[in-house]
């Protein structure tokens, strides 16, 4: 029997707690603990994964920069920015990562689709492009069956830092976000949009 789906709204946070909140819930959900999405706005920080190379941070300057244990290269994360955190028992909705990749991607796609925005994702650089252009990112981590770590999506926010590094590691990738394109702006709405495309997916 599927358990509840529970969607926490966090709103503007630190990273670094929120990172060890999820290690921890991670760490300690058993069988029966429900799955988890966490919509939280991070204040500026930029994030290295575990493939992360120092030479794709360019100039990061005053923004903090934080080695996480997710998958992936260096990103940002501030204000304006949706994060989606996804603590999801993998065996429970009969998924691999690949797939849960898949269905994240064709979410934001959906979501996207809402707004009369046309993207696509591409297998060989995770994440959602707008003319070859970024909007959204993915890094996850899996332990003991269980994804966690998740989504970033640009909605309304001051794309300059993302100037200050190659992109998810990609020399010269550009990133553009929803409020250009003609989307809301509002976070809250947006990841409500968002979370409901996420659980249709996940049935």
């Amino acid at each position: 029997m599927n358990k509840p789906l529970i969607v926490r709204h966090l709103g503007r946070r630190n990273y670094l707690p929120v990172w060890k909140q999820m290690q921890n819930f991670t760490n300690e959900r058993a069988p029966q603990t429900p799955d988890e999405i966490w919509l939280v706005e991070h204040h500026p920080i930029f994030t290295q994964g575990q493939a992360g190379k120092p030479e794709h941070l360019l100039d990061p300057g005053v923004i903090p920069v934080i080695q996480t244990d997710r998958g992936g290269q260096v990103t940002y994360h501030g204000p304006g920015q949706l994060v989606a955190y996804l603590m999801i028992d993998l065996h429970r909705v009969s998924l691999g990562i690949r797939q849960l990749v898949t269905l994240i991607e064709q979410s934001i796609i959906d979501l996207l689709k809402d707004y009369g925005i046309e993207s696509s994702a591409r297998r060989e650089a995770p994440g959602v492009y707008v003319d070859q252009r970024k909007i959204a990112a993915l890094g996850l981590r899996v332990r003991r069956g269980c994804s966690f770590h998740g989504l970033s999506l640009n909605v309304n926010m001051d794309l300059e830092p993302f100037s200050r590094i190659n992109p998810c590691g990609h020399p010269g990738l550009e990133v553009t976000q929803l409020t250009d394109l003609g989307g809301r702006s509002d976070l809250e709405h947006v990841g409500e949009q968002l979370v409901r495309h996420i659980e249709a997916k996940l049935g």
